[in-house]
């Protein structure tokens, strides 16, 4: 390895030596809610105390800021020449090329090389200091973003794994499991988004994408499932004007309830994976 790779390589293990712990959340499929997942993973945690930082490496659809109502946001440098990150409700720290964006329309039409260049500088270059977690939101698939998070970052915790129900879904997030095991990333489990709706009129619940798939997809693929959440307006309503549904005062929320049984999963002090 050349003196430049291994001094890069150096200053991006110094600058991510005050993260505690490191959660990618992924999909094989698009559309299945991960970045909804990522964004209220990552306010439930600041919820409950902890320090928290949330990278959007979608280079080519970011939503995390739309998502957190922080769009009109710009990352600015400190006097170290480290870009320091968005603050979002007093004390997120965000990263997205979202902000670098001139207007949310423009497309960013990059190689390979170029997004692994711009993701390292987001590891390497961005001022994330002391933080108990920091978890990176990715693109569908598993193509260049993903697989440069799996090489750049050597202590991750593990993946999270998003899928709905369907068998459409399911054969694209199968991928992103057998994705992880070839890289050695551990997969923290599974998360069966969009697992039916009740009616608010009748209380009939149901299964618009069906139900189950993501459980039995869990079993068949030795991975641990960590739960469903339905289909609620307030997820939508909430994704579109910046304002995470975790943060709803609705305490018969479905939705909210699901996830915060979730995150107490997830937690380690609840004796969980992270």
């Amino acid at each position: 390895m050349k003196t430049e790779e291994l001094d890069e390589k150096k200053e991006l293990k110094e600058n991510l030596s005050g993260i505690r712990h490191t959660l990618v959340v992924l999909s094989g499929k698009g559309g299945v809610g991960k970045s909804t997942v990522a964004v209220n993973l990552a306010v439930s945690l600041v919820e409950r105390g902890y320090s928290v930082g949330l990278l959007d490496i979608d280079i080519h659809g970011p939503s995390i800021p739309k998502l957190l109502g922080i769009e009109k946001s710009m990352p600015i440098a400190n006097q170290e020449g480290k870009m320091l990150p968005v603050i979002s409700g007093g004390s997120l720290k965000v990263i997205s090329i979202g902000f670098l964006l001139q207007r949310a329309e423009d497309a960013v039409i990059w190689r390979g090389p170029l997004k692994y260049g711009v993701i390292k500088q987001f590891l390497k270059d961005v001022s994330w200091g002391e933080l108990d977690y920091l978890i990176i939101d990715s693109p569908p698939g598993t193509g260049d973003e993903p697989l440069s998070v799996c090489q750049l970052i050597d202590n991750a915790d593990g993946a999270l794994i998003v899928t709905t129900p369907q068998d459409v879904a399911l054969i694209d997030v199968k991928k992103s499991i057998t994705f992880c095991q070839k890289l050695n990333m551990p997969i923290v489990g599974v998360i069966e988004n969009m697992s039916g709706f009740t009616c608010p009129h009748c209380g009939e619940r149901i299964a618009i994408f069906k139900s189950g798939g993501g459980e039995r997809m869990s079993a068949e693929m030795h991975v641990p499932f960590l739960g469903s959440i339905p289909i609620e307006k307030n997820i939508t309503d909430g994704g579109d004007e910046g304002k995470p549904f975790v943060n709803g005062i609705d305490s018969d929320s479905d939705a909210r309830n699901s996830f915060h049984a979730i995150v107490n999963q997830l937690l380690k002090e609840d004796g969980g994976s992270i």
